[in-house]
């Protein structure tokens, strides 16, 4: 098996054409299709189930965006298309119960929607609405079962018509040994808008929420915070055991971040008591500018708290921020190694990504014995 771990480029990687990891799909700039949302999850069988959506010019992301899934049976070496999902957007993969999951909207800002699949991704439900409306937003985290629940985020999209102002924070949940298909067995919590004070006015937008128990075993949605300036960000909502209440202190309950302006996913670790995230963090050499477009180094990063991290490792990095990006980060713990998906801009024979953010190629990343890197 060739090996996977991960390492900032050396020179001779920077004229390569191929970008680092093993590539799941490529869709070159020029077909005005752009790669997002990247989900992985493990089945229990072992073999891994992998998906994306299509964005840009050329896509329907606001009529009937679709969504790629695909598969690998042998640990992530090689993978093939099992099927396209018209009408997903934004969406990220579970397993409950023995069965994979797909959750998210049915358009840029549209319904949101779930559709089950019980032969490993090769078939799917129609989609399930679990909202009367639209103008809802999301990206592929975390979905948890606590306390006989299960709990994922959303965003509210309807305050208002500007990006990330417009994002105010939900929660949904539902009884674990219900039927996820059925919008009557979901729990919306509480909204809390946002105030333009907040962060001595610098406060912009909150948005790409992580479902994540405490170590005192209580859920939160740890969010993406927008801001303008170092250092970044994360936002910290508590939720009652209810799934109804929220509670956030802009006092307390925003916590320095690195990479935090950027999307994440955030998982607890039993056998290091620690939680654990992949980020797109800005080194000092790059901080010249905002936060949210700088995305050409990814980190591993951990912490015991939730509220103090740690940059363990950089992953991957490249010196250009303008046409490469290493973003959208989704992953799971594979024994004693992380496995991962990334929304790629890079280098390919029809002349790169459009620019960092308009991604070109979804990459797979074996990160063999993440806990013991430094």
């Amino acid at each position: 098996m060739r090996l996977l771990f991960l390492a900032v480029f050396t020179l001779a990687n920077l004229f390569a054409a191929n970008p680092p990891g093993i590539v799941i799909d490529h869709s070159p700039a020029s077909s005005g299709l752009y790669i997002g949302s990247p989900s992985i999850v493990i089945l229990p069988n072992g073999s891994y189930v992998a998906s994306h959506d299509l964005f840009g010019p050329k896509s329907r992301e606001f009529e009937a965006p679709d969504t790629l899934v695909f598969a690998s049976t042998n640990r992530g070496e090689s993978w093939r298309k099992l099927a396209t999902l018209n009408g997903q957007f934004w969406s990220g993969l579970f397993v409950h119960r023995d069965a994979l999951y797909i959750m998210g909207t049915d358009k840029h800002h549209g319904h949101i929607i779930i559709r089950r699949s019980t032969d490993r991704g090769e078939t799917w439900t129609a989609a399930s609405l679990l909202t009367p409306r639209d103008n809802y937003h999301t990206a592929p985290t975390p979905v948890i079962e606590h306390n006989g629940r299960i709990w994922r985020a959303f965003e509210d999209a309807s305050g208002g018509a500007q990006w990330g102002v417009r994002y105010i924070p939900i929660m949904l949940s539902a009884p674990a040994n219900s039927d996820l298909l059925d919008s009557a067995n979901w729990t919306f919590s509480e909204t809390i808008a946002r105030n333009t004070n907040w962060l001595d006015g610098k406060f912009s937008a909150w948005l790409e929420g992580n479902a994540v128990l405490t170590p005192d075993h209580k859920i939160v949605n740890i969010l993406r915070v927008e801001v303008p300036t170092f250092p970044e960000k994360a936002a910290l909502i508590s939720i009652a055991d209810d799934g109804k209440t929220a509670r956030f202190d802009p006092a307390t309950d925003f916590i320095d971040f690195p990479g935090g302006a950027k999307k994440f996913t955030i998982r607890f670790d039993p056998p290091s008591h620690a939680y654990w995230t992949l980020a797109t963090v800005v080194p000092k050499e790059f901080q010249n500018g905002k936060p949210n477009p700088t995305r050409n180094t990814l980190a591993l990063m951990k912490s015991a708290n939730l509220r103090d991290w740690e940059i363990r490792k950089i992953i991957l990095q490249h010196p250009d921020a303008k046409t490469h990006g290493f973003q959208y980060p989704d992953w799971q713990f594979d024994g004693d190694d992380m496995i991962a998906v990334i929304r790629t801009a890079f280098d390919d024979d029809e002349g790169g990504a459009h620019n960092f953010h308009d991604a070109n190629y979804m990459t797979f990343h074996r990160l063999q014995n993440f806990r013991t890197l430094q």
